[in-house]
């Protein structure tokens, strides 16, 4: 805020606002579209072993199909470049048109995707998989405009003292996403495996993919419409924030009947004073591209651009492909050995337990320590865990690969998940929406996730191919010898201490009101007097 006291008082009044009930509703109904945002990425992960199974399977052959490696790259990453792609242009969408009329757009896609998904249809494996991952580059771009959106409502609606906390819960809501896409595959499996019961693959080929299994993998994907379609409501119900009102829209009229409902309390109307500050808009009306932003926040996008996109390769590579990893360290047995019902059963309990023990508790952490340690610190602390853990993992691989040391393996990977959650996966979210200005803070922040998506499309093409064994005769079908998850652990690490250096350029924000991390606050000052007067710091946002 403007250090002189001279700013709008609906600004004022919520920087200062104490935590009251219209904060923890913003936090479930924004934090509502990352819980579905995380189930429809995430859930994918525990079904693509059984589109290999009902699709792809050669009944002569040893063991049960598998996607074949272009397949299982599309299905797997597409969604990733519809994320890329939503979160440029609905972070852009939402600086123009204001926050919540775009919000209402992307859940509405993320609904109709969802459903499609799972009706994804085809009388050949190609025709399946070719519509599967038309509707999930959608179901992409939808979850995309979450991004830039949620985290922007959410700073622009908290007060200064404990917004970090606020943001940090609404992207602590992925955890449970992730969590709930690991539980449902799990009821669902059981209950058809209880229902259809067939042998393992060695046993019979035939028998061992019963055709209701087609039926699992739609439900789980379909599924992921719920949550979205339920909080569609409330968040049309929620006004615009008062910072767009007043510093994009210039409507200080509208702010303050706005958040004298929301506060609850009376808020003058300072139409005149922003007019006033308006006509006094001189340098600060920079735009994305000019000089002055280069020189003002330049380094700051850069810094969280480089420091999402490097986490995401890390974040993402784990999460996508962390039933292989179970696999190779024989913590999932061979496909050969169970049946497909069986194989989706174990593979989403290991990631629930994985969810359960690491990720969900390292995003409250992070909800509980980010207004009291600051966001540096934490980001330092995740990046330079996750490298720690990352070459515990690495280094002794052959030890944790034996028999009877297949639980601390699992245990040392929990950890890497919980120190990208307490640590960069979740600050590299908040800072972007904090620092910029309000005109472009959508923007930036979208420029931001979409260099993290980036990084989780580099993840999940590039670690499917990378952790292949280095023998070609041990490879996955399909696939050329790769440099094996040893060494894909080794650059994982590598690429978690670049990102500790470069946590280096981005900013504290611990404690100040968006208006002086946007840095208008110094420039309010070097005025003269009477400029002052009429042209507070965070006004020429516009």
């Amino acid at each position: 805020m403007a250090r002189g006291g001279d700013g709008l008082q609906v600004l004022s009044a919520l920087d200062a606002a104490k935590t009251q009930w219209y904060h923890f509703t913003a936090i479930i109904v924004a934090g509502m579209g990352f819980f579905t945002d995380a189930y429809d990425l995430f859930c994918i992960s525990l079904v693509t072993k059984l589109l290999g199974r009902i699709y792809y399977t050669d009944t002569s052959k040893d063991s049960p199909g598998s996607l074949p490696p272009n397949v299982a790259a599309a299905v797997n990453g597409v969604a990733f470049c519809g994320t890329l792609a939503g979160q440029l242009f609905f972070g852009w969408l939402g600086d123009k048109l204001g926050r919540k009329s775009v919000y209402g757009m992307t859940l509405m896609v993320m609904v109709i995707c969802s459903v499609a998904s799972g009706l994804s249809f085809g009388h050949t494996p190609t025709g399946v998989m070719a519509t599967l991952c038309f509707f999930r580059f959608w179901l992409g771009f939808g979850i995309g405009g979450d991004y830039p959106l949620s985290a922007t409502i959410m700073s622009e609606y908290a007060n200064k003292r404990t917004r970090g906390a606020f943001i940090a819960a609404v992207f602590a809501m992925q955890g449970f996403g992730i969590l709930a896409g690991g539980i449902v595959t799990l009821v669902i499996s059981a209950a058809f495996r209880a229902a259809y019961p067939s042998p393992a693959y060695r046993d019979d080929h035939f028998t061992s993919t019963v055709p209701q299994a087609d039926f699992v993998w739609r439900v789980i994907l379909m599924l992921g419409a719920a949550p979205a379609l339920l909080t569609y409501y409330w968040r049309m119900k929620m006004p615009e924030t008062a910072r767009y009102t007043a510093l994009v829209a210039k409507n200080a009229k509208q702010a303050a009947a706005d958040m004298s409902k929301v506060l609850h309390t009376e808020i003058l109307d300072e139409q005149e004073k922003l007019d006033g500050m308006v006509a006094a808009e001189g340098a600060n009306s920079f735009g994305l591209f000019s000089r002055e932003f280069a020189r003002r926040h330049g380094l700051h996008l850069v810094g969280t651009a480089t420091t999402w996109f490097l986490l995401d390769i890390a974040f993402y590579s784990q999460n996508l492909f962390q039933k292989d990893i179970f696999t190779s360290i024989n913590w999932i047995p061979k496909a050969n050995t169970m049946s497909a019902l069986e194989e989706v059963y174990r593979i989403s309990r290991a990631q629930t337990l994985i969810a359960l023990c690491g990720t969900v508790p390292g995003y409250w952490f992070t909800v509980a320590l980010i207004d009291v340690v600051g966001r540096f610190a934490i980001q330092l602390l995740g990046f330079f865990m996750m490298t720690v853990f990352m070459l515990g993992l690495a280094i002794p691989y052959h030890h944790w690969t034996t028999p009877g040391n297949h639980i601390g393996f699992v245990v040392m990977y929990a950890f890497t998940f919980f120190f990208a959650n307490f640590g960069p996966n979740s600050t590299t979210f908040i800072v972007p929406a904090e620092i910029f200005p309000a005109r472009l803070r959508s923007t930036c922040h979208g420029i931001s996730a979409a260099s993290g998506k980036a990084g989780a499309i580099i993840g999940a093409f590039g670690f499917l191919y990378a952790a292949q064994n280095q023998d070609k005769s041990k490879t996955d079908a399909g696939y050329p010898a790769g440099i094996g998850v040893r060494n894909s652990l080794f650059v994982l690490a590598a690429s978690n201490m670049l990102g500790f250096v470069l946590t280096f350029l981005v900013p504290e924000s611990k404690g100040k009101s968006l208006e002086e991390m946007s840095g208008e606050a110094e420039d309010s000052e070097e005025e003269p007097v009477g400029a002052r007067a009429v042209r507070p710091s965070e006004t020429q946002m516009v």
